[in-house]
This record gives structure tokens, C-alpha cells and sequence, in this order.
């Protein structure tokens, strides 16, 4: 890649490890990946990156030019999946000025082309560690 070509989304970089051979089987590595891109690597993989394809980030690009956003308006936007009003808000510069009523249809957007990640389970020995004691305090069980 080139560097210093311009800022990353969040799911250009998850390609680019991938690309790269990062996998969550660290067995399965291509080439030697270093153990900061591994962190990142699992950050990435527990975020809505790993849900939005090259495709979808296109589409979505295309589809804000109606708002003129600016491009780091854009990337955050992907990269954080806003879902109210509220979550765009402080992430484009006067919001209520640029945007005013089509803020709702840009949260609308965002929903159709980054649909919500399926929601999983909490870990159930997750709370096995910890005991609930009489005043509502936790204590740790080990």
C-alpha cells in the first residue's frame, strides 16, 4: 500500500490484515504478522468492521455526497455505525445547520447499507467469577 495515501476505514485495514494472513487460527498466518497487528486484528474482528464489505463502503460514500460531508465526516461515520440522531450529532460540524431535518434520512442510510451486527449471547462464564454479596457490592469468587 502507499503510504500516507489518506486515512484508512476501519474495514480497509481488517482487509488489509487479512490480506496479510491474520486470522484468529494464529497457526494459519501466511506471512509473519506482528503481534500489534494481531491487536488490532481482534479489536477490529469485535467491531462492525467485520460486518461491511468493500462494496457496502463504496455504496455508502456514494449515496453521502447528497449531504456534503466531509471525507472525515464520512469515514467516522462508517467506522462508528451511528444508529440515532443523537450518535451523528457530534460527528459532523453543525450537524443542525448542514443537516437539519435529513439527519434522520442519513441515520436511515446508514441502517440499509450497514445493516446491525447480530447480536450474541453475553458469556455465560463471564459472571461466574464474581458473587453477588447481601449489600449489592460484587466480590471477586477467586
Amino acid at each position: 500500500l502507499k503510504a500516507n495515501a489518506g486515512a484508512l476505514t476501519n474495514f480497509e485495514v481488517l482487509d488489509f490484515l487479512r490480506s496479510r494472513g491474520a486470522a484468529k487460527d494464529p497457526t494459519r498466518v501466511i506471512v509473519s504478522v506482528a503481534p500489534s497487528e494481531f491487536k488490532v486484528f481482534d479489536y477490529l474482528e469485535q467491531s462492525i468492521a467485520c460486518n461491511q464489505t468493500r462494496e457496502s463502503v463504496t455504496e455508502f460514500a456514494g449515496k453521502c455526497k447528497k449531504y456534503k460531508l466531509a471525507d472525515a465526516e464520512i469515514l467516522n461515520i462508517i467506522n462508528i455505525r451511528p444508529s440515532s440522531a443523537v450518535e451523528i450529532d457530534p460527528i459532523i460540524e453543525q450537524c443542525e445547520k448542514r443537516l437539519g431535518e435529513s439527519v434522520e434520512e442519513l441515520v436511515e442510510l446508514v441502517a440499509e447499507v450497514f445493516p446491525a451486527p447480530a447480536q450474541t449471547e453475553p458469556d455465560e462464564a463471564a459472571g461466574e467469577d464474581n458473587e453477588e454479596i447481601p449489600d449489592g457490592q460484587q466480590m471477586d469468587a477467586s
